[in-house]
């Protein structure tokens, strides 16, 4: 039987949430165009869409919030967060940004050109999106287990470094410009990625002379995983782990609204690269802002440098893990498949197990959610064909090498009820598995589409 996680906290205040009609729910969704991101919060009674900027701040981060230094220029809010990515990760400079995708946004086009390639373990979706902008080519190259949602293995977020290898031997070395190790593996299921892979990875890049940058939003889950499950780790601390993994790369991008549990904020690392950094600096000011606060208010400075720790504490990660291991526990009795074992931050789905009938081009992992929604109020997203779009040069739509649903948990949000609740929904869907319908898109945007899409069920 599945076994819950107490919470180390007491809770202080609550938000209440609307119930609908399934009648209700069902036309929210159809003037929402079938895509998630265009439904209400008001009309969600479980939001598991996604764990970004969703979380609920600690008492200490809204007393940090109150001591705020505004400064335009030299906060002391910046002096903080910069010697505590000092601290956890080892790296000589900081520079925050507004969120993660601006920090892609600074960071990359110092370091990819036009027809160069950027390899990752798997790039998330506005990773790959800016790949795709600076006119480069993103390739995913994750270990084979990732793809056997069945079968346990301590590290499916992984980088097959055996097949990298291969490849750059393949493509040239010159035009490999980038390695990037997304930990957790977002995309692959929130699977962690493992020391030795790190280590392994670097070696190559040094190999042939290819700059390793770390996708960094969920460390302090992938740090844990590594002490629960990699050898020689269990008796080292969150922040030496981090700080071992983080000294094999040159650079991080952060969305810091994940493991350092800000509702906004992101982070550029630069290791010891000055030259890097100043090009970093310079793209700062006109995208994000002064350097002192990237696009932040110094309120939510403060509680990013107190949340960076926050997120390293040993009991808040076995809690925070141990309710996604809960509901996939949950789950598991009741045969519904998914991505096993569970990842750090989300529970995914195996769509195209659950509904087999619905080809990738139509979408099954987008289909589940809007089922589940219809069920009952929960709402989730597709990690699948529909977030990866169409091929830029033919212009035919790309097959996913998993079709997810993700049931991204919030941090420090909801209780062990409402994930019972999401469990018994997921057995009423899968019941009538059969019945449901896919997806075809009838109108989206050129980049990063799965945000603003609109779709129809194919009758």
């Amino acid at each position: 039987m599945a076994k819950y996680i107490a919470e180390p906290f007491k809770i202080k205040m609550v938000e209440l949430i609307k119930m609908t009609t399934r009648e209700e729910r069902i036309e929210k969704l159809k003037a929402a165009n079938y895509n998630m991101f265009a439904l209400k919060s008001d009309d969600i009674y479980i939001d598991l869409m996604t764990d970004s900027g969703t979380g609920a701040m600690s008492d200490a981060q809204w007393a940090g919030m109150m001591m705020g230094d505004e400064s335009y220029a030299g906060a002391r809010g910046f002096s903080k967060v910069h010697n505590a990515v000092e601290d956890i990760f080892g790296y000589k400079f900081a520079q925050p940004v507004h969120q993660g995708r601006a920090a892609e946004k600074v960071l990359f086009p110092s370091l990819l050109k036009k027809g160069q390639i950027s390899i990752s373990n798997m790039h998330f979706d506005t990773t790959r999106g800016h790949v795709d902008l600076l006119g480069a080519i993103p390739v995913d190259i994750v270990v084979p287990e990732a793809r056997d949602t069945k079968s346990y293995a301590p590290f499916k977020g992984n980088m097959d470094t055996k097949r990298m290898e291969a490849y750059i031997k393949k493509v040239g070395a010159e035009n490999v410009a980038l390695i990037i190790m997304t930990i957790t593996n977002n995309t692959a299921g929130g699977q962690p990625v493992s020391i030795e892979n790190m280590r392994e990875t670097r070696k190559i890049a040094d190999k042939y002379g290819i700059k390793v940058i770390i996708d960094a939003a969920r460390y302090a889950e992938n740090a844990f995983f590594i002490k629960q499950r990699e050898k020689g780790y269990a008796n080292k601390s969150i922040i030496e782990i981090t700080r071992e993994m983080f000294g094999y790369a040159d650079a991080f991008t952060m969305s810091a609204k994940k493991d350092a549990i800000v509702n906004m904020g992101g982070l550029i690392g630069v290791k010891d690269d000055e030259e890097l950094f100043q090009q970093v600096q310079c793209l700062t000011i006109p995208y994000e802002g002064f350097i002192t606060y990237g696009g932040l208010a110094g309120r939510d400075l403060e509680a990013l440098a107190i949340g960076l720790y926050e997120g390293t504490s040993v009991d808040f990660l076995r809690y925070r893990i141990g309710q996604v291991e809960y509901l996939g526990g949950l789950l598991k009795e009741k045969e519904v498949s998914f991505q096993y074992p569970v990842g750090g931050h989300a529970v995914f789905l195996d769509a195209k197990v659950i509904l087999p009938h619905i080809p990738y081009h139509q979408f099954p992992g987008q289909a589940l959610a809007c089922e589940l929604y219809i069920e009952a109020g929960i709402r989730s997203c597709d990690i699948g064909s529909f977030m990866m779009g169409v091929d830029p040069k033919t212009g035919e739509q790309m097959e996913a090498e998993m079709e997810f649903t993700r049931l991204a948990i919030p941090r420090r949000v909801y209780t062990q009820a409402h994930l019972d609740i999401v469990a018994e929904a997921l057995e009423n869907v899968t019941c009538n598995a059969d019945k449901v319908k896919g997806y075809e898109i009838i109108w989206q945007p050129p980049v990063l589409r799965h945000f603003t899409s609109k779709l129809k069920p194919i009758e």
